[in-house]
């Protein structure tokens, strides 16, 4: 047996040998001109000539590539195909033992499922006494692939803690590495193009998933998800701070816990814990937890507060509980249809009938460098007002006697029959100038008025008309 492969050995070496001296060694019946010698009638030869060139390939790893070879009066010359000092093929002869290289056609290097390790120069030599070669260079593209650290994509953190999340991705070319967050409603928001993500003194609003992204342009983008999971303590908010009710009517409390959905809740009216009643029942429901008052009594009235515990602290939030009307909320535009009065009209939310409003309205003098506001005006009305619904009503009333082109302000307080509501959040207006609605009378009747005045026309007759049509309503009531 190692007669026999020292016998191969010496037999390849000998065939590479006499290849060689065929190729590089100069023929002796040569003239210095490259022709040869032969009878004296014979003609010389034509020098080979390479028809294609050298070319940058680029090639997607797997994929097969085709080197180009073509020559022009080859003769009996050779043509060799090599990899720096490695042979792979002598003419159609192949030399390397890599089954993936082969000549097609003429002579052309056809590499079947290329990989990594065949990025380089690849030479196509002519055995002439010159040794000329077309070399081709091939680039092996490399699609992107991802690693997340850490690798089962789960991070867990404490509130206000630096959280570092990274991915590493390799490819040819170098990858570039993107990061988003997801949201199931407004979709994947872009954040950061680095293999870190680094968020600082992170809360509730941290949470979530996380998704890095891999594009260096060869076939599809890859991507891996990051679930952080924020460790705090519960965090409360409540769906109304204030509640209106009255006796009779069923109440329902809502405390929603973020961050930690198994938090205990607990229930408390002025500081008493709740249990359930026959009236009075506590339902969990994912993230939102509800106390539920049926037939509302007299002894229910009060403060309630929700609290959370978990195992990281205690959480409280306080929801009132009252009779009294809720707070004006005012829905006139800011700007008065009129010169000298306004039209203010508000909604308040109460279950038993309104028996007083207090009005209170006041100029405010101002100009680009300071403001003072004028005495209060106080009304006190008879409530006149139309139900929207059971607990809310719609109410109007017309300032008079105003400045032209004046700022105001004013604010509504009621009562019922358990007593005055808060003051409502000041509301300001504006009466119109005389001027202005003589200019724009003017242009509008000689035909000239602007888009923009036109506009202003349009807004002042809506606006008028919206008062005349509230003013009617009020009046009727």
């Amino acid at each position: 047996m190692r007669n026999s492969w020292l016998f191969c050995q010496y037999s390849i070496c000998g065939f590479l040998l006499s290849l060689t001296m065929l190729i590089y060694l100069p023929r002796t019946d040569s003239h210095t001109d490259g022709t040869y010698k032969g009878a004296e009638n014979e003609t010389p030869s034509v020098a080979p000539k390479f028809l294609s060139r050298g070319h940058l390939y680029k090639v997607i790893v797997g994929e097969t590539i085709e080197l180009p070879c073509k020559v022009q009066n080859l003769g009996s010359f050779v043509l060799l195909w090599r990899k720096g000092s490695s042979v792979l093929t002598a003419g159609h002869l192949k030399i390397s033992r890599d089954p993936r290289f082969k000549i097609v056609g003429d002579y052309n290097l056809q590499i079947n499922g290329v990989k990594t390790q065949d990025a380089g120069d690849y030479i196509c030599q002519l055995g002439d006494q010159e040794n000329r070669d077309q070399v081709h260079t091939v680039e092996i593209l490399v699609p992107p692939t991802l690693r997340a650290l850490p690798h089962n994509g789960q991070v867990t953190a404490r509130k206000g803690s630096t959280v570092t999340l990274e991915c590493k991705a390799s490819g040819n070319p170098v990858p570039t590495i993107y990061w988003f967050k997801k949201d199931m409603f407004s979709g994947p928001t872009h954040l950061s193009d680095s293999s870190t993500l680094i968020l600082e003194n992170v809360d509730r609003h941290h949470a979530g998933i996380y998704q890095c992204s891999a594009d260096n342009g060869v076939k599809e983008r890859v991507s891996m998800d990051i679930q952080l999971t924020i460790l705090s303590p519960p965090e409360i908010t409540v769906e109304k701070s204030w509640v209106h009710a009255a006796e009779g009517y069923d109440v329902e409390l809502v405390c929603i816990v973020h961050g930690d959905v198994n938090s205990e809740m607990l229930w408390y009216q002025n500081s008493f814990l709740l249990d359930p009643t026959d009236r009075r029942s506590m339902y969990p429901r994912d993230d939102r937890y509800s106390l539920i008052i049926r037939n509302f009594q007299p002894s229910d009235f009060g403060n309630y507060s929700c609290v959370a515990d978990n195992a990281l602290g205690r959480t409280k939030k306080y929801i009132e509980v009252s009779g009294r009307p809720g707070p004006a909320d005012f829905i006139s535009p800011a700007l008065s249809g009129s010169l000298d009065h306004y039209n203010l009209t508000w909604t308040i939310e109460s279950i038993p009938v309104l028996e007083e409003i207090k009005l209170l309205y006041r100029r405010l003098l101002m100009n680009e460098t300071y403001q003072h506001p004028g005495k209060w005006h106080e009304f006190h009305i008879k409530p006149s007002a139309i139900r929207t619904d059971s607990t809310h009503y719609l109410m109007s009333y017309v300032i008079k006697n105003l400045e032209h082109n004046a700022v105001y302000e004013a604010i509504v307080q009621a009562r019922n029959k358990y007593g005055w509501n808060e003051i409502s959040d000041i509301h300001q207006f504006y009466t119109r100038n005389h001027d202005l609605l003589l200019d724009l009378d003017m242009e509008y009747k000689m035909g000239i008025a602007s888009s923009g005045s036109k506009n202003r026309i349009i807004e002042l007759l809506f606006a008028l008309s919206i008062m005349e049509v509230m003013i009617v309503i009020f009046v009727e009531f």
